[in-house]
């Protein structure tokens, strides 16, 4: 069982040893993907070798997945020197690959979560202003690995937040005189939210065995963005994308300038779709690491 995290309170990278997965575990994987939709019809598949590193195991065993799937008619191309393409479904003409389409964050992150959780080693990097819209995108992966329809081995969790000693930029007052009551409000949430999505990780230990590190630190800062890594080959990234807005706290009707985090645009980039893409994707890694081992502190949920 995990929390709901809508009902909470308010108050050495290792690489898989080769030949532990098999090619039918691959596939299981890749299938999961293409039917969630964080691979899209038209959308060219990662090289072999780069699915060969992440799943810990030979080419063969790749290719023979890739052969299961095609023969699935879930891809296309199989047998060529390029990647392999995601097929159309059946009776839909193959849409012309591109860049994919931006979508809501409760939209497009918890399918494209739910298809980084089929890799035997789950990472994920998140940088954002409150765990919010992760927490709630973890749900659909929790459940699927409750019905035993998705297994990984190891799980790393890394989040970065504001720091509690900060002047945030947004949530703010209109008026600043409002300020401490609405950094009180935000700072529950930051805590109650971070509380749960680890609980709820933490508890992947006992329930299936798997190996959960979740680490959370502090920035100096308030991230104008948001941005999620998932098994460092996708970068979803969103901006907080500020209103004037109403709002009772605590009894009080305050003005406030905030973000919506949870419907803010979220633009998915891919590992290997194309340059623009792929440069992205290791531009924000070398971000987010930096901010990581530098300027970040340690950040204690209570």
């Amino acid at each position: 069982m995990f929390v709901d995290p809508e009902h909470a309170s308010a108050s050495e990278r290792k690489r898989p040893q080769r030949s532990r997965t098999s090619h039918r575990e691959v596939a299981d994987a890749l299938r999961a993907r293409i039917r969630s939709g964080a691979l899209r019809p038209g959308q060219r598949m990662p090289t072999q070798a780069k699915l060969a590193d992440e799943f810990g195991v030979e080419r063969g065993a790749v290719r023979e997945a890739l052969r299961i799937l095609q023969s699935e008619h879930l891809l296309t191309n199989v047998s060529k020197g390029s990647p392999a393409t995601v097929a159309a479904p059946e009776g839909h003409a193959r849409p012309a690959a591109g860049p994919a389409a931006p979508q809501p964050t409760m939209v497009g992150l918890a399918p494209r979560i739910a298809a980084a959780f089929a890799a035997p080693h789950v990472e994920i990097d998140a940088l954002c202003l409150t765990s919010v819209s992760l927490t709630l995108a973890l749900g659909v992966a929790l459940r699927q690995i409750h019905a035993g329809q998705l297994k990984p081995a190891k799980i790393d969790v890394r989040v970065l937040l504001p720091s509690r000693d900060i002047d945030l930029a947004f949530p703010a007052p209109v008026d600043a005189s409002d300020g401490g009551l609405l950094h009180r409000r935000w700072l529950a949430q930051r805590n109650a939210q971070g509380q749960v999505l680890r609980h709820n990780l933490n508890a992947l230990r006992t329930t299936h065995g798997i190996d959960v590190r979740v680490s959370f630190r502090a920035l100096p800062f308030t991230p104008p963005v948001k941005l999620y890594l998932l098994n460092g080959a996708e970068a979803l990234f969103a901006y907080y994308t500020l209103t004037r807005r109403e709002r009772e706290i605590d009894h009080e009707h305050l003005a406030l300038y905030d973000a919506e985090g949870t419907r803010s645009m979220l633009f998915p980039f891919e590992q290997g779709a194309d340059l623009r893409d792929t440069t992205f994707v290791e531009q924000s890694h070398l971000w987010f690491n930096a901010l990581w081992e530098t300027i970040s502190s340690e950040l204690v949920l209570t």
